[in-house]
């Protein structure tokens, strides 16, 4: 895993094989498959290099179908499926080993004018007073092992609170919910492009904390098998993936074994940047009574 912007965009940065055909690397990773947030990343930087510069992307749609190989290259297929006046969209299917492991839509619009209007930003404290997530994971639990802690060093974490630690106010409209400072730890390029890819990778981390909030249940828990289905992003004005953004998670709902949060973005001036919906499957490793 990257651990600083200079490898995440090392990691980003697809080899093209020939006209919308890419190659992604992997870098070495104590995951047992691969990262989510590098698939959906790797995808909207092989979609984004077959459109007109003048588009930006908007929005992605996508599903996770298989497990990736941490060991095994991706192979992304971008196939073209609009080039308009005002927006183009593109369908990738990320490969390895022969089998399509996630696909992704997105749809790029040429930048214009229009109605403005976005819900604001709730009341949190600042990066600097919440809580360094690393930290805190250490000392909730002091004998696990944190040799591929540095992994993770390309994002920094500040901890705001949930629904179920006491540090939000009580709200009973959102039951399931959670708050942190994200931010890519150092410095990425100028070009906004990076800035979209990054945010991606890290729009992927964090988000089923808030669907099992209500539960006593934490992300990490061995008796929970936790796997992201879908993932969406709309992006709602430029923002900088280094600079501290909030991450204001809800999740609406939890059944059939599924868990859906939805998510706002807010720059740390009060800007609604992006929206972010996943659905994961929260599944017990063993029930209640101790079966399986």
């Amino acid at each position: 895993m990257p651990r600083d912007a200079e490898e995440l965009v090392r990691l980003l940065d697809l080899e093209r094989l020939d006209d919308n055909l890419f190659r992604g690397q992997q870098m070495p990773s104590a995951l047992p498959r691969v990262f989510g947030g590098q698939a959906a990343a790797q995808a909207v930087v092989a979609a984004t290099r077959t459109v007109d510069p003048a588009y930006a992307v908007h929005s992605l749609h996508s599903y996770f179908l298989q497990p990736g190989d941490t060991e095994a290259a991706t192979i992304f297929d971008v196939e073209t499926l609009r080039d308009g006046r005002s927006f183009a969209t593109r369908r990738v299917v990320a490969r390895q080993h022969g089998r399509p492991i996630y696909a992704l839509t997105a749809n790029f619009q040429r930048p214009e004018e229009g109605y403005e209007h976005a819900e604001p930003m709730p009341e949190v404290i600042a990066p600097e007073d919440a809580v360094d997530a690393r930290a805190a994971s250490r000392a909730l639990d002091p004998g696990r092992d944190t040799t591929h802690d540095a992994e993770w060093d390309v994002v920094d974490f500040r901890y705001v609170g949930s629904s179920a630690d006491g540090r939000l106010a009580p709200d009973e409209e959102h039951p399931a919910r959670q708050q942190f400072w994200l931010r890519v730890s150092s410095a990425l390029p100028d070009d906004p492009f990076w800035h979209v890819a990054a945010f991606t990778y890290l729009s992927d981390m964090t988000l089923m904390g808030a669907a099992l909030a209500p539960h006593g249940v934490r992300m990490g828990d061995e008796d929970m098998l936790i796997a992201s289905l879908d993932h969406s992003v709309w992006f709602h004005r430029p923002f900088r993936a280094d600079e501290w953004w909030l991450y204001d998670q809800v999740s609406p709902a939890a059944a059939g074994g599924r868990g859906l949060v939805l998510a706002k973005v807010y720059t740390q001036d009060g800007t609604l940047a992006a929206s972010v919906a996943q659905e994961a499957l929260l599944r017990r490793r063993t029930t209640p009574g101790g079966g399986s």
